[in-house]
Protein backbone atom coordinates (compact mmCIF):
# COMPACT_ATOMS: atom_id res chain seq x y z
CA UNK A 1 0.00 0.00 0.00
CA UNK A 2 1.30 3.23 -0.75
CA UNK A 3 2.13 5.40 2.06
CA UNK A 4 -0.07 7.96 1.33
CA UNK A 5 -2.85 5.80 1.01
CA UNK A 6 -1.98 4.41 4.27
CA UNK A 7 -1.34 8.19 6.01
CA UNK A 8 -5.06 8.55 4.95
CA UNK A 9 -6.48 4.95 6.47
CA UNK A 10 -4.44 5.47 10.07
CA UNK A 11 -5.75 8.89 10.33
CA UNK A 12 -9.36 8.11 9.54
CA UNK A 13 -8.82 5.01 12.02
CA UNK A 14 -7.61 7.41 14.31
CA UNK A 15 -10.17 9.36 14.04
CA UNK A 16 -13.12 7.29 13.99
CA UNK A 17 -11.18 5.75 17.22
CA UNK A 18 -11.34 9.23 19.08
CA UNK A 19 -14.99 10.34 18.16
CA UNK A 20 -16.32 6.23 19.51
CA UNK A 21 -13.78 6.56 23.23
CA UNK A 22 -15.30 10.11 22.71
CA UNK A 23 -18.73 8.67 22.74
CA UNK A 24 -18.32 6.62 25.51
CA UNK A 25 -16.95 8.32 28.10
CA UNK A 26 -19.43 10.80 27.22
CA UNK A 27 -22.93 9.35 28.02
CA UNK A 28 -25.09 11.41 29.76
CA UNK A 29 -25.05 11.00 33.78
CA UNK A 30 -28.13 10.91 34.80
CA UNK A 31 -28.75 8.39 32.10
CA UNK A 32 -26.08 6.02 33.50
CA UNK A 33 -27.46 2.38 34.87
CA UNK A 34 -26.14 2.74 39.11
CA UNK A 35 -24.98 -1.07 38.87
CA UNK A 36 -22.33 -0.09 35.85
CA UNK A 37 -20.85 3.23 36.45
CA UNK A 38 -19.83 2.45 40.44
CA UNK A 39 -15.99 3.51 41.21
CA UNK A 40 -14.00 3.64 38.53
CA UNK A 41 -16.35 4.64 36.46
CA UNK A 42 -15.91 3.10 32.18
CA UNK A 43 -11.71 3.17 32.69
CA UNK A 44 -12.67 -0.22 34.40
CA UNK A 45 -13.48 -1.68 31.71
CA UNK A 46 -11.47 -3.49 29.15
CA UNK A 47 -13.43 -2.12 26.08
CA UNK A 48 -13.08 1.31 26.62
CA UNK A 49 -9.64 1.02 27.70
CA UNK A 50 -9.16 -0.47 24.24
CA UNK A 51 -10.97 2.05 22.40
CA UNK A 52 -8.34 4.32 24.08
CA UNK A 53 -5.65 2.12 22.88
CA UNK A 54 -6.50 1.80 19.55
CA UNK A 55 -6.58 5.62 18.87
CA UNK A 56 -3.08 5.81 20.67
CA UNK A 57 -1.99 3.28 18.64
CA UNK A 58 -3.31 4.83 14.88
CA UNK A 59 -2.32 8.14 15.90
CA UNK A 60 1.49 7.01 15.91
CA UNK A 61 0.71 5.30 12.81
CA UNK A 62 -0.31 8.29 11.37
CA UNK A 63 2.64 10.19 12.34
CA UNK A 64 5.14 7.66 11.22
CA UNK A 65 3.40 7.61 7.73
CA UNK A 66 3.53 11.67 7.81
CA UNK A 67 7.61 11.61 8.99
CA UNK A 68 7.98 9.03 5.90
CA UNK A 69 5.95 11.11 3.32
CA UNK A 70 8.23 13.94 4.40
CA UNK A 71 11.52 11.90 4.63
CA UNK A 72 12.66 12.13 8.09
CA UNK A 73 13.82 8.19 7.95
CA UNK A 74 15.65 8.61 11.68
CA UNK A 75 13.13 10.02 13.10
CA UNK A 76 10.19 7.74 11.49
CA UNK A 77 12.21 4.28 12.10
CA UNK A 78 11.83 5.26 15.80
CA UNK A 79 8.47 5.78 15.52
CA UNK A 80 7.98 2.82 13.21
CA UNK A 81 9.66 0.86 16.13
CA UNK A 82 6.77 2.09 18.93
CA UNK A 83 4.33 1.32 16.65
CA UNK A 84 5.29 -2.40 16.08
CA UNK A 85 5.73 -2.91 19.82
CA UNK A 86 2.25 -1.44 20.42
CA UNK A 87 0.67 -3.31 17.66
CA UNK A 88 2.14 -6.50 18.38
CA UNK A 89 2.09 -6.54 22.01
CA UNK A 90 -1.15 -4.98 22.78
CA UNK A 91 -3.14 -3.71 19.95
CA UNK A 92 -3.66 -6.75 18.32
CA UNK A 93 -3.98 -9.11 20.73
CA UNK A 94 -5.94 -7.04 23.32
CA UNK A 95 -8.93 -6.20 20.44
CA UNK A 96 -8.97 -9.77 19.08
CA UNK A 97 -9.83 -10.58 22.50
CA UNK A 98 -12.10 -7.88 23.55
CA UNK A 99 -13.77 -9.16 20.64
CA UNK A 100 -14.43 -12.76 20.94
CA UNK A 101 -14.51 -13.15 24.19
CA UNK A 102 -17.65 -10.24 24.88
CA UNK A 103 -19.36 -11.69 21.94
CA UNK A 104 -18.73 -15.32 23.47
CA UNK A 105 -19.92 -14.72 26.95
CA UNK A 106 -23.48 -12.37 25.41
CA UNK A 107 -24.15 -15.13 23.58
CA UNK A 108 -24.19 -17.38 26.51
CA UNK A 109 -25.41 -14.89 28.84
CA UNK A 110 -25.21 -11.43 27.98
CA UNK A 111 -26.20 -10.46 31.90
CA UNK A 112 -22.89 -11.21 32.52
CA UNK A 113 -20.81 -8.79 30.86
CA UNK A 114 -23.32 -6.23 29.02
CA UNK A 115 -26.51 -6.18 31.15
CA UNK A 116 -29.97 -5.83 29.52
CA UNK A 117 -29.75 -1.98 31.25
CA UNK A 118 -27.55 -0.76 28.77
CA UNK A 119 -29.90 -1.28 25.78
CA UNK A 120 -31.24 2.42 26.89
CA UNK A 121 -27.77 4.35 27.46
CA UNK A 122 -25.42 2.89 24.68
CA UNK A 123 -26.54 2.93 21.03
CA UNK A 124 -26.65 -0.45 19.17
CA UNK A 125 -24.06 1.34 16.67
CA UNK A 126 -21.60 1.99 19.46
CA UNK A 127 -21.93 -1.50 20.69
CA UNK A 128 -20.53 -2.50 17.58
CA UNK A 129 -18.24 -0.15 17.42
CA UNK A 130 -16.40 -0.90 20.72
CA UNK A 131 -17.42 -4.96 20.73
CA UNK A 132 -17.53 -6.05 16.76
CA UNK A 133 -15.52 -3.29 14.77
CA UNK A 134 -12.39 -4.02 16.59
CA UNK A 135 -11.63 -7.08 15.16
CA UNK A 136 -11.54 -6.04 11.31
CA UNK A 137 -9.89 -3.00 11.95
CA UNK A 138 -6.92 -5.26 13.85
CA UNK A 139 -6.75 -7.66 10.69
CA UNK A 140 -7.09 -4.96 8.25
CA UNK A 141 -3.98 -3.20 9.63
CA UNK A 142 -2.07 -6.75 9.38
CA UNK A 143 -3.18 -6.59 5.90
CA UNK A 144 -2.09 -3.01 5.22
CA UNK A 145 1.55 -3.35 6.25
CA UNK A 146 4.32 -5.07 7.91
CA UNK A 147 4.81 -5.12 11.49
CA UNK A 148 8.26 -5.85 13.37
CA UNK A 149 7.72 -8.50 16.56
CA UNK A 150 9.84 -8.08 18.92
CA UNK A 151 11.50 -11.32 20.30
CA UNK A 152 9.49 -13.95 21.90
CA UNK A 153 10.14 -13.49 25.33
CA UNK A 154 9.81 -9.65 25.57
CA UNK A 155 6.70 -9.78 24.13
CA UNK A 156 5.35 -12.13 26.23
CA UNK A 157 7.01 -10.40 29.22
CA UNK A 158 5.08 -6.95 28.15
CA UNK A 159 2.28 -8.26 27.22
CA UNK A 160 1.98 -10.19 30.72
CA UNK A 161 2.54 -7.14 32.39
CA UNK A 162 0.17 -4.86 31.17
CA UNK A 163 -2.39 -7.89 31.90
CA UNK A 164 -1.36 -8.13 35.26
CA UNK A 165 -1.41 -4.58 35.75
CA UNK A 166 -5.54 -4.54 34.59
CA UNK A 167 -6.19 -7.95 36.61
CA UNK A 168 -4.95 -5.65 39.57
CA UNK A 169 -6.76 -3.18 38.69
CA UNK A 170 -9.98 -4.98 38.62
CA UNK A 171 -9.11 -6.43 41.96
CA UNK A 172 -8.63 -2.72 43.08
CA UNK A 173 -11.98 -1.82 42.09
CA UNK A 174 -13.39 -4.91 44.40
CA UNK A 175 -11.34 -4.23 47.22
CA UNK A 176 -13.07 -0.71 47.44
CA UNK A 177 -16.57 -1.18 46.35
CA UNK A 178 -17.04 -5.13 46.87
CA UNK A 179 -18.17 -5.14 43.77
CA UNK A 180 -17.12 -7.00 40.87
CA UNK A 181 -15.95 -5.01 37.18
CA UNK A 182 -18.08 -8.03 35.49
CA UNK A 183 -20.80 -9.90 37.35
CA UNK A 184 -19.51 -13.21 35.62
CA UNK A 185 -16.43 -13.00 38.64
CA UNK A 186 -18.91 -13.49 41.29
CA UNK A 187 -20.07 -16.96 39.96
CA UNK A 188 -16.20 -17.90 40.72
CA UNK A 189 -14.67 -18.88 44.04
CA UNK A 190 -10.81 -17.80 44.60
CA UNK A 191 -9.40 -20.78 43.18
CA UNK A 192 -12.05 -20.34 40.20
CA UNK A 193 -11.49 -16.39 39.62
CA UNK A 194 -7.70 -17.29 39.68
CA UNK A 195 -8.07 -20.03 36.92
CA UNK A 196 -10.15 -17.80 35.02
CA UNK A 197 -7.51 -14.98 34.85
CA UNK A 198 -4.83 -17.55 33.99
CA UNK A 199 -7.30 -18.39 31.61
CA UNK A 200 -7.86 -15.55 30.18
CA UNK A 201 -3.90 -14.99 30.05
CA UNK A 202 -3.53 -17.91 28.09
CA UNK A 203 -6.22 -17.09 25.47
CA UNK A 204 -4.58 -13.68 25.11
CA UNK A 205 -1.18 -14.95 24.79
CA UNK A 206 -2.71 -17.48 21.88
CA UNK A 207 -3.82 -13.97 20.04
CA UNK A 208 -0.71 -12.69 20.33
CA UNK A 209 0.97 -15.46 18.89
CA UNK A 210 -1.67 -15.59 16.38
CA UNK A 211 -0.87 -12.22 15.39
CA UNK A 212 2.61 -12.57 15.04
CA UNK A 213 1.82 -15.87 12.32
CA UNK A 214 -0.60 -13.79 10.17
CA UNK A 215 2.21 -11.12 9.96
CA UNK A 216 4.83 -13.72 9.14
CA UNK A 217 2.29 -15.62 6.43
CA UNK A 218 1.77 -12.37 4.53
CA UNK A 219 4.72 -10.46 5.21
CA UNK A 220 7.14 -13.04 5.70
CA UNK A 221 10.50 -12.02 7.82
CA UNK A 222 12.35 -9.57 5.37
CA UNK A 223 9.67 -7.32 4.10
CA UNK A 224 10.32 -4.11 6.57
CA UNK A 225 11.59 -1.18 5.26
CA UNK A 226 11.46 2.80 5.44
Amino acid sequence: MEISTLATYHCLAFVWYFFVAYSITHVRTEERPSEVFLYGGQWKYLTVLNLVLQAIFYGVSFLADVLRLIKKLRCAKCVISSRDLLFSVLAFPVSTFVSISFWTLYTYNRELVYPKSLDGVIPLWLNHAMHTAVLPFAVLEILATPHRYPAKKKGLILLGFVSFLYISWVLWIYSVTGEWVYPLFASFSPAGLAAFFAGSLAIIISFYNFGEFLNRMIWGQSKFCF
